[in-house]
């Protein structure tokens, strides 16, 4: 049997190399040619650290997509790309607004960019707002009516099965349990999610407003009335033709000629040294992506990428020695996760910045909140762009009590203790009042430091803090304007200040060292057979918004210890 994993393993990286070799090549580019660039899935933040992602080397990120674009500008070769948004699964608002940052930056090249929209949804019209030109297909409908979330309440169903949840939380808004221990919105919880979805409105209709030239007020008229017709979004003027994708080249006029085509997929082998975007000082990139738990970094069944506490620390420590390094960007896309793990990979970028000349800035994507801000303030500059999900400056911790559920099923746990606290963690039963006093302490400590390292990296009283604290989210905008950001932009816009911050010229190139490094394929190999990789293959069958509701169920309960206090985003499906 090992004999013959051996060798399927053997012949499984031989025809991985061949077929690397075959594809490696650097494709010929004709002089005028047209890019066309395919926007699709998640748009992750690094590709899955699997053999299923292995298996997958062209898997979208936001990093080759923004990478196409960047390329492109630079390249001679390139008169224009088409942009062609379709199928976005999981981006919110941050990711897709550096990508549109990286289309204006084409442009601003003098070079056009035009976007075909197969079907046109929020997210693919937010990035097609910011083209020269978008054509619609003929057949599909213009789906642009708004912002929903979707929060979901479970108290009921527990209820149902005789399960009761026990929590305590710090933070008028650390509304993270309530899909647990309430059947609707409380008050603030609804005032926080209206304040967020009012803003990113804003911000929708603010760019679509820009890019098509008109008055945000006839926007937001323009998406009450959505969606639309083919006929009707370009009869309104939010496209400005309707074609197949046959037809966009024709009808944009773009500068053609036969064998002038350049595909995403072709153009991904276009290394960024042939284009002159290569070498220079390097910068680590640091990516602390899903939810931060203790232990070593992975991936789970239902919740994606777990950011490891150990495996984190350890890529800070490898930048950190490498003389070769002039900065580090952390670059967060974390809703949050353990208290205990959040605070020991900032005490190791604190480690960081107090004894390294080398400066750390913090980048943050979709999420970087509750513990995704905590690791954040470690950094003396913050940038995030309008959009991200961030704050949420608050903990909460408890159980789900099974005792009841047990009954119904006619089973029955007995405990045997010793120590007065010792059932504490009792799966079957609700705190006492002793055990639930003893709980408010420490949730109570942790929140005050929580708050005391915020003023003191912020340069702001705990007073201040405490008030725009309170376990409430904002949205990237609305942080700034409350002091918890620095600087408004994405990833570009962090990598140009940490070039700053290390003296290092604004038109001087920079080489990224990205943590994670891509694993071999041995290695990959050898943790499926352990066992340690089914997740990916359940991932693949979930969709985005079943794996969001699924992982609000089981985060709590099985990636961190029982009663371990948490500083964890509210759970909502953004649509």
């Amino acid at each position: 049997m090992i004999a013959l994993i051996v060798v399927g393993m053997l012949v499984s990286m031989a025809g991985m190399l061949v077929m690397v070799l075959l594809t490696g090549a650097e494709p010929q580019v004709a002089k005028g040619s047209v890019l066309t660039v395919n926007l699709t899935g998640d748009l992750d933040e690094v590709p899955p650290d699997t053999v299923f992602g292995f298996a997958s080397p062209h898997h979208p990120t936001l990093r080759t997509a923004v990478d196409l674009l960047r390329k492109a500008k630079a390249d001679s070769r390139i008169s224009a790309v088409v942009i062609t948004p379709a199928a976005l699964g999981a981006p919110n608002w941050a990711k897709l607004a550096d990508v549109r940052d990286a289309i204006l930056d084409f442009r601003s090249a003098g070079k056009t960019a035009v976007a075909h929209l197969e079907f046109g949804g929020e997210r693919e019209y937010f990035l097609a707002s910011a083209c020269d030109r978008i054509f619609l297909l003929p057949t599909s409908p213009l789906d642009l009516s708004g912002i929903a979330t979707y929060d979901l309440f479970l108290r009921g169903t527990l209820e149902k099965i005789g399960a009761q949840a026990d929590f305590a939380h710090i933070g008028e808004f650390k509304t993270a349990p309530n899909q647990f221990t309430e059947k609707t919105f409380t008050a603030a919880h609804r005032e926080m999610r209206e304040s967020l979805n009012r803003d990113l409105f804003a911000q929708l209709v603010g760019a679509i407003a820009d890019g098509r030239k008109r008055h945000v007020d006839e926007i937001a008229r323009l998406v009450d009335d959505g969606p639309f017709l083919p006929e009707e979004a370009v009869r309104v003027g939010l496209v400005d033709d309707l074609a197949y994708a046959d037809q966009v080249a024709e009808k944009a006029k773009l500068a053609t000629r036969s064998g002038a085509r350049v595909t995403t997929d072709q153009y991904r082998r276009v290394s960024l040294e042939s284009v002159g975007l290569g070498g220079g000082p390097r910068i680590a990139v640091i990516n602390v992506v899903g939810l931060i738990a203790s232990g070593r970094s992975g991936y789970d069944p239902l919740n994606g990428p777990v950011a490891g506490s150990d495996t984190i620390n350890e890529y800070i420590r490898k930048a950190r020695s490498d003389a070769s390094v002039k900065a580090i960007v952390l670059r967060i896309d974390s809703p949050g996760g353990s208290s205990t793990a959040s605070d020991v990979i900032w005490r190791e970028l604190t480690l960081t910045r107090q004894g390294n000349t080398r400066p750390i800035v913090a980048s943050m994507s979709d999420l970087a909140a509750s513990g995704g801000y905590y690791v954040a303030m470690a950094a003396p500059d913050i940038v995030a762009q309008p959009g991200t999900l961030t704050g949420s400056i608050g903990i909460y911790a408890g159980k789900i009590a099974l005792g009841g559920t047990y009954e119904k099923l006619g089973m029955r746990v007995e405990a045997l203790s010793i120590g007065r606290h010792a059932e504490m963690g009792s799966p079957v039963r609700a705190f006492n009042p002793a055990e639930r006093a003893k709980l408010q302490g420490q949730i109570e400590a942790f929140y005050e430091q929580f708050v005391e390292k915020v003023a003191s990296s912020r340069k702001m009283t705990p007073e201040a803090v405490d008030a725009v604290a309170q376990g409430r989210v904002w949205t990237g905008r609305q942080a700034k304007e409350r002091g918890l950001v620095d600087h408004l932009g994405g990833f570009e816009r962090a990598i140009a200040l940490a070039k700053e911050r290390a003296r290092i010229p604004a038109a001087q190139h920079v080489e990224l060292l990205v943590y994670p490094p891509r694993r071999s394929i041995y290695d990959l190999l050898s943790e499926s057979f352990s066992g340690s990789d089914e997740s990916a293959g359940l991932r693949v069958l979930l969709g985005a918004g079943d794996r969001r509701a699924a992982s609000t169920v089981t985060a709590p309960m099985f990636l961190f210890r029982r009663g371990e206090p948490l500083a964890l985003l509210p759970f909502a499906a953004l649509r």
